[in-house]
């Protein structure tokens, strides 16, 4: 119990220490970052949203081609298993499917590889600092490079491609700046790394619809904009746009809603975190405690 307190993985059927676990280094997960995954959050001893989390990333392995052998009744016994055998009362749990080795030397041929599942969980990750998110955090846009375009690697398939992504954190951190986003090559808005945007307007929320990854996170934010009255579009944000916003906020399965003070060297809601986002952000903890969303770990 002690070495699976620090993180557990699920491979191959054993639960090891996640500092035990490795894929090989022909795999083409390794080789090619050709793995789709995703990640559920654990909050007080159980899953949240554990049946719309796996539908993704089953409907990623489809898009992907990924044959894993297993059905969701196995995944989710897995991640249960796993979670369990850790001990862990809050962790963020990722499950994966790698494309795996191809025995047939050379070849080039994606479907002679052998695709296989892992998991791994670890204490529940904050993609922000709590800290900085209660009080408003910092984005710096990436001036170097743009969003990977959707035609090229389709954003709504959970994936390890973070060339974009690294570059705009190197920029951010050199600049002192919490995290990045990203903008698509007719400057819209699109996503961070582990993140959606959303720009508040008086009493309506909008979000990007294109070039993103349709987060469980962003969608249970719509439906926390329902029920508080606030009105929502889905839709191309321009860069321009978001400056004119009253707020500005992240939402991630690493930490809920994560209101933003700052984005580069323009200020929202006075260089604070924003009435709407702050509410938002508690009415996220309070949804991952109701029996309706929940999955208990027993």
């Amino acid at each position: 119990m002690t070495d699976l307190a620090k993180g557990a993985a699920w491979m191959g059927g054993q639960i090891i220490p996640i500092d035990q676990a490795a894929i090989p280094v022909t795999d083409w997960g390794l080789t090619h970052s050709d793995i789709a995954y995703d990640v559920v959050p654990v909050w007080e001893g159980a899953f949240f949203r554990l049946d719309d989390y796996v539908a993704r990333f089953i409907a990623s392995l489809t898009a992907g081609r990924y044959d894993i052998g297993m059905d969701r009744g196995e995944i989710c016994g897995a991640l249960t298993a796993m979670v369990k055998a850790s001990g862990l009362r809050d962790a963020y749990v990722a499950m994966v499917a790698a494309r795996g080795r191809n025995p047939v030397a050379g070849s080039r041929d994606p479907r002679d590889c052998t695709n296989h599942f892992y998991a791994w969980c670890v204490p529940y990750v904050h993609i922000v600092r709590p800290e900085a998110a209660a009080k408003g955090t910092s984005v710096w846009i990436a001036k170097s490079v743009r969003r990977i375009p959707a035609d090229s690697v389709n954003p709504r398939v959970k994936n390890y491609h973070w060339g974009d992504f690294t570059s705009g954190l190197f920029e951010a951190k050199d600049q002192g700046f919490e995290t990045t986003m990203l903008l698509d090559h007719a400057s819209n808005v699109t996503e961070g790394p582990g993140f959606n945007v959303f720009g508040v307007f008086g009493d309506t929320v909008v979000t990007s619809d294109h070039g993103v990854l349709h987060g469980i996170t962003r969608a249970t934010v719509l439906e926390m904009c329902a029920e508080a009255g606030l009105k929502t579009q889905t839709r191309p944000l321009p860069l321009e746009e978001l400056w004119r916003a009253n707020e500005v906020f992240l939402s991630s399965s690493g930490g809920g809603v994560i209101p933003v003070a700052r984005v580069d060297q323009h200020h929202f809601s006075n260089g604070a975190a924003g009435p709407v986002a702050t509410d938002l952000r508690q009415r996220y903890f309070d949804w991952i405690g109701q029996d309706t969303y929940r999955t208990p770990i027993t």
